[in-house]
């Protein structure tokens, strides 16, 4: 025996597990459980099962084929056992292979000794098949575990590893999670199937399964953007090859399973999407714990743990009062402010009045929550730059008077703290929304675009134009074509904002390598541009007043404060210098909090 032909017979076993699961949603979604009766683990006495003789045969297979896996765990245990030297990791992940094996099949039995089957739509059910589903992704990551070991991946550390640990373990707890309530949401389907499930959701007389059915689209849309999130900070964290290629494998795995999913929805579920959902879901977990393993492997730099480079200075580690107001820098106030009065005003348009002032309030503290978790994560991941620019040197990321580690748990508990706020408060849209916002910031904007490419601000621009959909989520649990033009407002409002700022601190991007407008196509080219969204601005801005309860006081507004905006970009355009360039970028912020106070009066004023 050697270590290449255990890695073939351990990859081999989990192929063959995937295909168990498969063939086991075939039973559920067929109704099928019931074909032995309440026998087991045999099939040999008397039994009329719901669907008919055909049924027996197919709970048979399943039991055969579940059943032959249970060798298949002995004897990797007891290859590990000979090929292995102690506490290897191969050892470890084939005895847990054997422990879940067993696991299954107890939870096997339950379901058929228990009646939970074919139409029991019990709690008891419910629970038992979301044990099921947690079991099963335990098992196949214990399996994988132990075909990567024996492929060479080094046993994982979890010492040391500060926030890189918690980053996976989130990730791992909301993929189970985003499995258990797909589980409970096609048993709801195939227990009451419903032509209009939403509306059949609103109903209180409805089936709880069926109430829960909506939630699992808002589940899987949160938990695609964390692993977004989670997989753009652990190739900054864990700079290896593998990571960078696992980080590709989940989230290309992810939106596959999201796409799958929906046709599964359009297609009104049949048993064959169901069995290539789960399936896809499963290699999607797989994925997820090779990530894992790859991210804690000894020998990959720890990026957080990098100390303060030596051009920073020396500074004493902070306490108090000081650490307090440190902390709060990290969540870059000024910045958030504008934002925040973008999403109260829009909370105040959607309702067409006050909409009652702990919602008000709770949106504020959830909105700043979410935009700070963003700014400190963007803090952490540009402490190079940050380093370069005079504005930005001292920085407590940068002088490490804020460890990196810690201003990374610090934005991981404001995100989750933001989400869990605003879905309790206002509604699951609207934290949702936030954590849109934060993930296209971060990923996008910050990690994707702005080392890259002049358009950084155009396309990343984007993640400040979510506030308002968070206010309008929170009030009317809806974003109609209204809330999704404020979007667009802000969209192109962003570029005069930030590249009149960029002319004021252009050699800041310059000494930092960041390619901002002026630094690449120069001053000229930059006003231009700005002008050029000034007039879409212009435009954009007042196409509101085309929609149904949007009223002149708005137009009115718009089209003064557009005339201001459009002044300003040409009397920079004749004469480019910082005191023209400087009163456009303040006078842009002065605009753009004006036009949402006016909407959200005029909204009033017309709903009244």
């Amino acid at each position: 025996m050697n270590v290449s032909r255990f890695a073939k017979y351990a990859w081999l076993v989990l192929l063959y597990n995937l295909a168990a699961v498969a063939w086991g949603v075939y039973v559920r979604a067929s109704k099928s459980g019931d074909g032995c009766g309440s026998h087991w683990p045999l099939c040999d006495g008397d039994s009329t099962p719901l669907m008919g003789p055909g049924a027996k045969l197919v709970e048979m297979s399943h039991r055969i084929s579940t059943g032959l896996i249970l060798p298949m765990a002995l004897v990797m245990v007891v290859w590990a056992w000979i090929a292995y030297p102690k506490k290897h990791l191969v050892r470890k992940a084939s005895g847990t292979v054997l422990g879940f094996v067993i696991m299954e099949a107890l939870v096997g039995a339950a379901l058929v000794k228990f009646g939970l089957v074919t139409t029991n739509d019990s709690a008891a059910r419910a629970g038992v098949m979301a044990f099921h589903v947690v079991s099963t992704f335990l098992l196949l990551g214990a399996i994988s575990l132990a075909a990567l070991g024996a492929s060479g991946l080094p046993t994982p550390r979890l010492k040391g590893q500060s926030t890189v640990g918690w980053i996976i373990g989130m990730a791992c707890f909301g993929v189970i999670t985003l499995g258990v309530s797909g589980a409970i949401s096609a048993l709801g389907h195939q227990l009451h199937e419903t032509p209009n499930v939403l509306q059949a959701a609103m109903n209180p007389a409805t089936h709880w399964m069926v109430r829960l059915q909506p939630l699992h689209p808002f589940i899987a849309a949160s938990i695609g953007l964390y692993l977004m999130l989670a997989a753009g900070l652990l190739q900054h964290l864990r700079p290896d090859p593998r990571v960078k290629a696992a980080t590709r494998w989940v989230v290309g795995l992810f939106l596959a399973q999201l796409a799958l999913g929906s046709l599964n929805i359009w297609l009104k579920a049949p048993i064959e999407m169901q069995m290539a959902h789960l399936m896809l879901a499963d290699v999607n977990w797989i994925s997820l714990v090779a990530l894992g393993a790859f991210c804690l492997a000894d020998g990959i730099e720890r990026v957080e743990s990098r100390p303060a480079p030596e051009e920073a200075g020396e500074f004493e580690p902070l306490r108090g009062r000081e650490l307090i107001k440190a902390y709060i820098a990290l969540t870059k106030p000024r910045v958030i402010s504008l934002l925040l009065f973008t999403t109260l005003t829009a909370m105040v348009a959607a309702k067409g009045q006050w909409p009652g002032t702990w919602l008000f309030l709770a949106v504020a503290l959830g909105g700043y929550m979410s935009a700070g978790a963003a700014n400190a994560i963007n803090m952490v991941i540009d402490r190079d730059i940050d380093l370069a620019m005079k504005r930005t040197a001292k920085r407590p990321t940068v002088t490490q008077s804020i460890p990196s580690r810690d201003a990374l748990l610090f934005a991981f508990a404001l995100a989750a703290s933001s989400f869990a706020l605003l879905w309790f408060a206002g509604t699951l849209l609207s934290a949702v929304m936030a954590f849109s916002g934060l993930v296209f910031y971060v990923v996008v904007y910050t990690m994707l675009l702005k080392r890259r490419t002049w358009s950084n601000i155009v396309i990343g621009g984007a993640a400040g134009a979510f506030p308002p959909l968070v206010g309008w989520a929170a009030v009317t649990n809806d974003l109609p074509p209204l809330s999704l033009y404020l979007f667009a407002i802000i969209f192109v409002w962003t570029p005069v904002h930030f590249w009149a700022l960029a002319l004021l601190l252009k050699d800041d991007y310059a000494a930092a390598g960041v390619p901002m407008l002026p630094c690449v196509k120069g001053d000229r080219h930059t006003v231009i541009q700005i002008g050029i969204y000034g007039i879409i601005t212009f435009i954009v801005s007042l196409l509101p007043f085309l929609l149904p309860k949007v009223g002149w006081i708005y137009a009115g507004a718009a089209f003064v404060l557009n005339a201001i905006l459009l002044y300003l970009c040409v009397e920079l355009y004749r004469r480019i210098d910082r005191p023209r360039a400087s009163r456009l970028f303040h006078y842009s912020m002065l605009y753009l909090a004006l036009l949402f106070l006016m909407f959200a009066i005029d909204r009033a004023v017309v709903m009244a």
